[in-house]
């Protein structure tokens, strides 16, 4: 169903207005159950995890490349307009050219994520989108096989979430816990020893934890700055650091989780 727009004000597209005001999309996209997923790459994956569409953005151009996504939806509405027009709704140059709303899942259980899991990793406090994005893409590619994220993190399904990790925030299974940290000790009880990533005098080196084999294993990382709280250590198996040369402390939350997911991964 194309329809051209012809103003940017149209109400028909509200859901795609003020994308760059962080404060308003904290207040909409939680309330209304909607989050944006930018570029056809994208809302293809996450349309191939399950998830529905409620309307399509996109200039006239990009509506043959994605004929066969608006065949499968022929009664969601897809708008159409100019560049110009659309950079005045969503207030951004859209250089993928095509966005979609989508309607938000509803929240999934623990069990689901833990079903079968191996190796997890689990979010403290992290706000960052970029580093929230970039954990996602890494645990997807190094095997880890769910996330769960604490009361205050950051939401994966932000746009800028789902754009820096490519979408595989659709491809792996996430839970918000409510109870935290008590969620480490229910992760014990499922079977897993909960390792947190921290620069502490009684940590275990990465290698020594990987060398250990755990068949279950929760790989904690904290908040940009702060790092773990110490209730979050406290509430771990152990406390594990990565050894850093040249007089560097520690590594950027992101590219920290890639070593230790990457270390850590499972045997095949």
């Amino acid at each position: 169903m194309i329809i051209e727009l012809h103003d940017a004000a149209d109400p028909r597209v509200a859901d795609y207005t003020g994308l760059t005001d962080v404060q308003l999309r904290r207040v909409r996209e939680p309330a209304e159950g909607l989050y944006i997923a930018e570029s056809p790459r994208v809302f293809r994956r996450a349309l191939a995890a399950g998830h529905r569409p409620r309307s399509f953005l996109m200039t006239r151009k990009w509506v043959p490349d994605v004929e066969d996504v608006l065949a499968a939806y022929p009664d969601v509405p897809v708008f159409v307009g100019s560049p110009e027009l659309l950079e005045k709704v969503i207030g951004f140059n859209l250089h993928r050219g095509a966005l979609a709303a989508m309607h938000r899942p509803a929240a999934a259980p623990l069990s689901w994520a833990l079903d079968g899991a191996r190796r997890i990793a689990v979010l403290e406090d992290i706000v960052d989108q970029t580093n929230l994005g970039a954990i996602f893409r890494s645990a997807a590619a190094l095997d880890v096989d769910a996330v769960l994220i604490s009361p205050r993190c950051g939401d994966p399904l932000y746009r800028r979430s789902i754009r820096v990790s490519m979408g595989t925030v659709f491809q792996i299974p996430w839970v918000r816990v409510d109870d935290w940290p008590g969620a480490l000790t229910l992760l014990r009880q499922h079977g897993f020893i909960t390792a947190a990533l921290a620069l502490a005098q009684n940590a275990i080196t990465l290698e020594e934890l990987a060398d250990r084999r755990h068949s279950r294993l929760a790989l904690v990382l904290g908040t940009e700055g702060e790092g773990l709280a110490a209730t979050t250590l406290a509430a771990a198996d152990c406390t594990v650091r990565i050894p850093m040369g040249r007089g560097v402390d520690s590594l950027n939350v992101a590219a920290a989780a890639a070593v230790a997911f990457w270390a850590c991964r499972p045997a095949q």
